[in-house]
């Protein structure tokens, strides 16, 4: 089981530039054990990219992962919803 279950579904929407993309990335586990940055990107409502990056770690995954949002979120992609992460009280 992984220590960081995360998931994130970011939308960039620009009416004026026609724009409508989504970004969602995740930190799972692949079937043989090892721990992948699966991410998802494309036009709103259309089927887009995939890639899944594997890792030695958790550790460097969630690096990754953390770098990967904060490009996203300079770019001005913004979370949607709480994509299943659990939510604190």
């Amino acid at each position: 089981m992984s220590l960081y279950p995360f998931k994130l579904y970011c939308q960039r929407v620009d009416a004026s530039r026609n724009m409508a993309r989504y970004y969602m990335v995740s930190i799972e586990t692949t079937l043989f054990g090892e721990v992948a940055v699966v991410r998802f990107w494309g036009r709103i409502g259309r089927r887009g990219g995939e890639k899944s990056e594997v890792f030695s770690t958790e550790r460097d995954a969630a690096s990754h992962f953390l770098e990967l949002v904060r490009r996203k979120r300079q770019k001005g992609y913004i979370p949607v919803g709480n994509c299943g992460n659990a939510r604190e009280a």
